[in-house]
Parts: C-alpha cells; structure tokens; sequence
C-alpha cells in the first residue's frame, strides 16, 4: 500500500505530476507530485480520478476484426497481414492520396507521432488530421506569417507580466497554463497586478477578475478593431518598439483610422470609457494574453487571432519578457507547411491547406463523401475518437460507413473504433514508456517522460510499435543487413553507431529510422519509445543543444572530456561489418550530451527543466528581415468586412434560431473523451443545458426539466439547469459526454449538433462558440 510512484497526468495538455499509489496492478490513490517542477503538487479533480482512465470495461486487450457476425479476436499477424494488404492494395488502386491518419498522441503521449509521420511519408501522403486542426491551426497560420514559421508560435510569459488578458479562455475550469487557477487568482487579488477577461458571460475566470468585458457573444474581431484604433487615436503605440521591430505598420495604420469606435463598441455592448481605460493600461503596463477557444473556435477566428496578435505588437508586448514570447521545445508541436509553396498539400473536395503539417477535422467528412476521382478511402485513427470529438458526429458517421478500411489504434472500445474495420489494443499511457511536446514554459523547458506504472495486458503494445508494425507489413520498411541486428542485441552506443552507419550508406531510408530501430530492436527492447528518446536528443537541432546547455547539460568541452570516449571506437570496429562512414571525432560530443540528457531524465521522474531559451526573444523571429511582420496581405479584405454596420446586422437574432449555443463548455465533470467511466462523476449533475433564468421564463422552462435543443444539424433532448452566470441569449453544453459505457449513453454528444460546414474560412475550425438554435419544451 505504500506503493507510490511518480507519474504525469495525461487529462489535459498542462500534464501536471501526480504521485500515484498502486496495488495489485491498480491505481488505488493520486495526489499531486510536489516535486515536479512545473507542477509544483498542483492537482485537478480530474487527475485526481485517472484511474476511471485507466481501469474500465471498455479496455480492448486483444486485435478484433469486424465480421457480419460482429467483432471476432484475431492475431497480431493475421491483422497485419490484413491491413497491410488492404492499405498497399488502396495506395497503388487510387493513390497516396486516398490514405489518411487521425490523431497521434492525444493530450501526453506523442512519441507515436514519429511514427505516424514516418508512416505516412512512406506511403506518399500528407493527410494527417489532428485535434490541434480543430482548435489552433488559424492561430498558427497568424504567428507563421508574423513571426516566419507556424511552429514558433507565441504562448504568455505570465511570470514576468504584471497584467493578464483572458480573451475567451475559462482558465479557472479549463486550465490551458500550468497551475491556471493558481496563477488567475494570484493576478487578481495581487495589488500591483490585474486580471482582465473578455467573455460573453461570467465565467469562474470572470468572477474573480479584476475587469470583466462581457461582450456580444461572437464580437470578438469587432472589439479587437475598435482596442487597435483607441491606441492608434490617443497615440498610445509603442513607438520605439515599433520602429525597431516590426515592419508593415505604414499598411495596416489605415485600417483603424476613420473606424468608429463608439458604434462598434455599442455592438459589442461594453462601455467606451471602460475600454478606453483597459487601452490606457494596455499601453502603460507590461501584459500578456491568453486566447482560448471562445477565439480559436469562433466567428472570424483566425482575423481575430491576427488582431489579438497586432493589438499585442503595437503594445510592444511581442517577444518581449512579460508580454507573449516564442518558447522553447524539445520537438516542435508540427512543421512549418506554408500555403504559398507549391508543395504544400490541399485537400481535393474542398481546398483547405495544411498549416503546420495538419489538415482540418472539419473537412474530413467531405473528403470522403465526395465523388472526386482522389477521394479519402482508407483511415489510420489513434489516439482519437473522432465520432464524439469532432464536430458533426453524423457527418463522420456517413464519411467512416464509406471508408474502404478503418483501422483504429486505441486503449478503449470508443465509438470509433466501433465503426471501425479492426480495433488494435494500445497500451495505456500508465502502462507505457512516453511523454509529450506541448510548449506551455518560458523560459524554461519543461519535460517529463513517463514510466511504466501499471503492467499491460499480454497481447497490448505500444502504439508507436503498433503504427511501426503496420508500415512493415506494408512493405515500407527495408530488410536490414545483419550486423544491424547484431548490434541491436547489444548496448545502446554500439547500436547507435552500427544505425548512423547504415544511414549514412543508405540515406533514403532517413525518414523511416523509427520504423527501422522498431525492426531491428524487436525483442530486444523494453520499449520503443525509449529507444525514440535516445534518437530524439541524439538528432536534435543545435537550438536545442544550446537550450540544453544554458540548463546545465553542455557538451563536453574537449573529446576527453566525452563520457566513454575511449572505448567507442572500439565498439565500432568490433561491431560493423564495414568501416564505418561516420565522422566519430564530430559526433562524439554531440553523443556525450545526448548521453547525459537521456540518463537524467530517466532519473528525473517528477519532470525537469531540460532547456533554457535565450533572454533575447526577438532571436527566435525567423522572416526575412529578422523583424515582426504587421501585415498579412490576406487578411485586409476580410478586416474590411468588421465594421459595425455589417456585424450589427450578422449578429442580429434570427426567428428560426433566437439563441446561441456555446457547444464545448468547460467544466470541472469532463474531460474530452477520454473518461469513459463515469464514477468519478456520480452524483454530480454533469451534461445539461445552462440557460439564464430570464430566458427560462420567457420559454416557460423550469430548472431540471427536459427540452429539446434544435439546431441546422439535428436536435437533441438534455435537462435544462439555470444559471444567472450565462448570458441572455446564449445557452452552453458541455463536451465530452454522449459516450457509451456499460451498455448505456451518458449525457448527449454535442458535436452532433454542429455542423462540419460551419466553420473558419481559412483555417476550417469549427465556430462552436458560435451555433444558431432554439430551445423548446420536451414532448
């Protein structure tokens, strides 16, 4: 019972430690793990119930085949044999095209992705649909135009900043910053700081801030304009900063000179001599911001994000220590996949780009539903449920019956992998070797890879050495010379260097090395992904070294100095089959840190500070002329369309829909999909309908009664709960809910409100703050 061991929470992309006590191979206990760094003992109630995550009946242990009969267990072999078969016949019948992957890693295991990018590279296509599509790629797409690639993204320094402006974002709920809810309060009740949130209702964040914009639900660009031209008139711009950091602001000075403040502030319903006030303070102090969804995911996200962005610059307040600054990272979230280059990839039916090597959720659906000749026919899913995360649930329904194959990886008997041709078992992020990306820290670099706390199930694997396994049967990966084998056998620098040779004789093979160290590790090993760790720091870029350096991991300041040195050549000429290629001199102090990284953070199980970026930020700008660029020349014509005039007018009530839906909300009773047990929330009241007692009475609805929500896609009956904290006007239902579990649906399944069609015009996220509907009374 004393059993206790240090481990991270998978829940949410924040990943906080946790100290987990386990008996007879079950999570029996979690609290928080005060030792971990970011963390500092910072817990949720929903880490504090990852073992509903873990332990359930939907756990799959076996390969399952679908059969007219139903599911039928299979073999490891017969169900790579099959889907390998299934996956080449479709690429060579209708071309790389038509293959797809969905997912890779979810919220704390990415080492997948290596995999899954390999995979995909091998068969020839570019189609990998992912979460971060469905919220972050408009966001990405801005910061690549202005800072030069969409991977160097801007996050808050909140450390540094005396003031903090939430703009959509439910941090007090939702978290989205390590120890969110500490941190808000700390802002709000410090008296030299202030907490300011820009929201359509009084959210838990907005009752405990020091300002509250409570503005029309979907007015966010029109309110952004308006901040903008109130600096601009008063001439509050930052003018040294401007002069000597960005570029462009001749072009986009224009744009809020004759707009009128005062009519469009009226739209959004919020005071001008409170707004000014909040300018005059956004000029003066030194601030950062925080978009969440209530941005990423609503009308106009992606120009809104740009003039959240521009609002930032002419503040002074980019890359700046205080205001939002470009982190660091151990493996950059995605590529910079620029939509000018003709090599970026579109999709066929409806022509939206990659933004940092991710396609829109969104779009999925018509991908495959189209008649076009290069239509989507075959779909990887892991790590996903895309049947209850994404939006239109019966769209993906239609896309997924079509589908030439299906093929889910996943822990879990999800409602997609329901649909689904054969269901692989993963192994479950506490029963595996893993870790992820996500870049919340400045300047810190935070990381944390995550033990085996719990052993799996006989016949479950890894996921990245499931997608691995895949790419063999489908002939992607080499057969590999013997003494590759053989070295594979032995210690880790002897394979190290018998792979860098082989390499290095055959670069073609480059792209596949995860899928070859899987191939040639194989029993060897007691996990791929550790083999990936040592990769990953091995052929790290030098912005990272030198991250890694400033946090106390140097390289060795001579070759004497290089941990081993002395015997490595000997493994060398003992273990290859031929004189090996590789310059040993240059690579021998690269290998030395990557040696010290690798054993410090196994050591490191609470997490730790592996990197340290440089205090200068602008450093991290990669345009051109090493400056900000101010302006986007795609996003003037669509600024043109905010005027007060014309949002007045698309934000008036429609008779048919006279509500808006906030479909999404945030609560403490969910968590995506991802808890599929629903325990940890008995006797709670979790998925209902929140709607303003005002409206209630008006509709003649009574809390705790049922009602039938009706939106453009289809209608749904949910009990009602009012609430004097949400807005006249909006109604909100939270996500993660209509998931099956013991034979019964838990809560409705929100998404299947929502239409894929309603979306970004440039980036395809959904507008699920942002859905027209009516409420009536359950028949």
């Amino acid at each position: 019972m004393d059993n206790w061991q240090k481990t991270g929470c998978v829940l949410c992309a924040q990943n906080c430690g946790l100290l987990v006590q386990v008996s007879d191979n079950r999570i029996i206990k979690v609290k928080g793990d005060p030792e971990n760094p970011r963390s500092k003992g910072y817990l949720c109630r929903k880490g504090a119930n990852i073992a509903n995550f873990q332990h359930h009946a939907d756990r799959i242990t076996t390969p399952l085949k679908k059969t007219d009969q139903g599911f039928i267990e299979i073999s490891w072999e017969q169900a790579y044999s099959e889907i390998g078969d299934k996956l080449r016949t479709i690429r060579d019948t209708y071309g790389s095209q038509s293959l797809a992957f969905i997912g890779a890693g979810g919220q704390g295991s990415h080492f997948e992705a290596a995999f899954a990018a390999s995979m995909l590279q091998g068969l020839g296509s570019r189609y990998h649909y992912s979460a971060l599509a469905q919220e972050l790629t408009g966001y990405f797409w801005c910061c690549g135009r202005m800072i030069g690639r969409q991977n160097r993204f801007v996050i808050p320094d909140e450390h540094q900043a005396d003031m903090l402006l939430a703009i959509g974002w439910n941090g007090m709920v939702s978290h989205q910053m390590p120890r969110a809810p500490l941190t808000l309060k700390e802002f709000a009740e410090n008296p030299g700081k202030l907490l300011v949130v820009i929201d359509p209702r009084k959210s838990e964040t907005a009752r405990v801030a020091n300002i509250h914009l409570a503005i029309t639900p979907g007015s966010d660009a029109l309110l952004a304009r308006a901040m903008i031209a109130i600096i601009f008139t008063e001439g509050w711009e930052d003018h040294e900063y401007l002069g000597q950091n960005t570029t462009g602001l001749a072009n986009i000075r224009g744009w809020f000179e004759t707009f009128d403040i005062h009519k469009a502030l009226a739209v959004c319903q919020v005071d001008y001599v409170q707004v000014k006030d909040l300018c005059r303070e956004l000029s003066t102090r030194k601030w950062c911001m925080h978009t969440d969804l209530g941005v990423l995911m609503n009308r106009h996200s992606t120009l809104t994000s740009y003039l959240y962005l521009l609002l930032a610059a002419v503040c002074g307040r980019l890359c700046m220590p205080g205001g939002n600054v470009v982190p660091g990272n151990v493996v950059p979230l995605g590529s910079h996949s620029d939509e000018r280059r003709k090599r970026t990839w579109r999709t066929k039916e409806t022509d939206f780009p990659e933004i940092m090597g991710y396609f829109p959720p969104n779009v999925f659906p018509e991908e495959v539903l189209s008649n076009h000749p290069e239509r989507l026919r075959a779909a990887i899913v892991s790590s996903s449920n895309p049947l209850r995360s994404f939006a239109d649930t019966t769209a993906w329904e239609e896309a997924f019956n079509k589908l030439d194959l299906t093929v889910t990886i996943d822990i879990s008997m999800t409602e997609t992998a329901e649909l689904s041709d054969y269901v692989l078992p993963a192994r479950s992020p506490y029963e595996s070797y893993d870790g992820s990306f996500f870049s919340w820290n400045y300047p810190e670099i935070y990381f944390q890879f995550r033990q085996p706390i719990i052993q799996p199930a006989a016949k479950t694997k890894e996921t990245g050495l499931i997608i691995a396994e895949i790419a063999d049967a489908v002939g992607l990966v080499p057969e590999l010379p013997d003494f590759l084998y053989s070295a594979a056998k032995k210690d880790r620098m002897t394979f190290t260097m018998a792979l860098l040779t082989y390499i290095q004789k055959n670069p073609k093979y480059r792209r596949s090395i995860p899928h070859i160290i899987a191939k040639a590790r194989a029993g060897h090993t007691e996990s791929n992904n550790l083999d990936t760790l040592w990769g990953l720091l091995l052929a790290s870029p030098g912005t990272f070294r030198k991250n890694a350096a400033r946090a106390g991991f140097p390289p060795p300041k001579s070759l004497k100095a290089a941990t081993d040195i002395a015997k490595w050549p000997k493994i060398v000429k003992a273990t290859l089959a031929y004189r090996s290629l590789v310059p040993l001199a240059a690579l021998t102090p690269q290998i030395a840190q990557s040696e010290k990284l690798f054993t410090t953070i196994l050591k490191s199980k609470s997490g730790l500070w592996i990197g340290m970026t440089d205090e200068n930020n602008m450093k991290e700008l990669r345009t051109k002329d090493g400056k900000i660029q101010l302006y986007i020349e795609e996003m003037e014509e669509w600024l043109a369309e905010i005027t007060p005039e014309t949002e007045e007018k698309a934000l008036g009530s429609d008779t048919s829909y006279p509500l808006i839906l906030n479909a999404g909300r945030h609560s403490p009773q969910n968590a995506n999909s991802l808890m599929r047990k629903p325990d940890w929330n008995k006797g709670r009241r979790t998925c209902t309908l929140a709607m303003n007692p005002a409206d209630a009475e008006q509709l003649d609805l009574s809390d705790g009664e049922f009602v039938m929500i009706i939106t453009e896609a289809t209608s749904e009956r949910i009990e009602l709960e009012l609430s004097e904290d949400v807005r006249k006007g909006q109604v909100l239902i939270p996500h993660g809910f209509g998931l099956k579990y013991d034979g019964r649906t838990y809560g409705i399944a929100v998404n299947r409100l929502t239409k894929n069609t309603h979306r970004d015009r440039l980036a395809a996220t959904p507008i699920h703050r942002y859905v027209p509907c009516r409420v009536e009374k359950a028949e």
